[in-house]
């Protein structure tokens, strides 16, 4: 992973955001929904009006793989009412052994397309877009703008870049996830929006300035990961993306958790806004 700027020691429980803003309106729970959904109807920090909100969301993943595999499963069970997934990737045999949605079956299916069948099966309230694409600068913006949340769960800084500098323009929040070997991240992305300081919230270009060199750090190809790994940060992400549409609790808004598996430490950094960077800092002039 590159090095972040500006990573300091947890600071003070900050406000939530209110939920994402701007979700369609649809119908009401039917009677197998209220069933489905009874666990999280009975929370009080959810109820029927967040399960609501989860039933009128739109969510784009981006990437079908180890991250997105746990997090589309979750998302799905949880009734987000329409997922879109981005991946231009095929099912292999190396794939299942974290990517836990597939099944032997698969092995030569564009993932997007064998996920969206797997969604089908879990949850058929749930509307699913099969995007077999490669997201990228080009063509970001347009596939964002038809979505409430966008979860990135890429192998690569390129698309990472892409997604978050898209999700700015669109104001739009964006739950970013990596992995490593041993060791994942993931954080929240709500930069279009002010803290309760009133200066502008973190953008990833603050956490992360410039990408690392080509081929400085190993693909999972190379470098392997540990099966389980993926499991635990997709569906971290999966809570964040609920979060978003619902309100709920703290989000990892400036904040960066870090989880290390092999001595089973979760470490919460705080990062903060960098007036250098060139999406909200001083020299830039806003979501266009």
């Amino acid at each position: 992973m590159a090095r972040a700027r500006g990573v300091a020691k947890p600071a003070k429980r900050a406000d939530c955001p209110s939920p994402v803003a701007g979700l369609k309106q649809g119908m009401s729970l039917n009677d197998d929904e209220i069933e489905r959904y009874a666990r999280h109807i009975v929370l009080p920090e959810i109820g029927g009006p967040g399960q609501q909100r989860l039933k009128n969301a739109r969510v784009l993943v981006v990437g079908a793989g180890g991250l997105g595999a746990p997090l589309i499963q979750y998302l799905a069970a949880a009734g987000i009412g329409k997922i879109g997934i981005v991946d231009d990737d095929s099912v292999s045999l190396s794939n299942l052994q974290r990517q836990t949605i597939f099944t032997t079956a698969d092995i030569g299916a564009h993932k997007a397309v064998a996920a969206a069948g797997f969604i089908r099966r879990l949850n058929p309230n749930v509307v699913v877009e099969e995007h077999v694409t490669r997201i990228d600068p080009h063509n970001a913006r347009a596939m964002i703008a038809f979505y409430d949340v966008v979860a990135e769960g890429s192998d690569n800084f390129a698309t990472r870049y892409a997604v978050s500098d898209a999700c700015f323009h669109e104001r739009k929040p964006v739950v970013m996830g990596a992995l490593g070997r041993f060791d994942g991240s993931l954080t929240t992305i709500r930069a279009h929006e002010s803290g309760v300081d009133g200066r502008p919230n973190p953008t990833w270009r603050c956490l992360f300035p410039d990408a690392p060199p080509p081929g400085s750090i190993p693909t999972c190809a190379e470098a392997g990961v540990l099966g389980a790994l993926p499991g635990v940060i997709g569906s971290l992400m999966a809570l964040e993306v609920v979060r978003a549409v619902t309100g709920f609790g703290e989000p990892l808004v400036g904040r960066l958790l870090l989880v290390d598996a092999l001595t089973m430490r979760f470490e919460t950094l705080r990062y903060g806004w960098d007036e250098e960077n060139p999406l909200n800092g001083n020299a830039a002039t806003g979501p266009a």
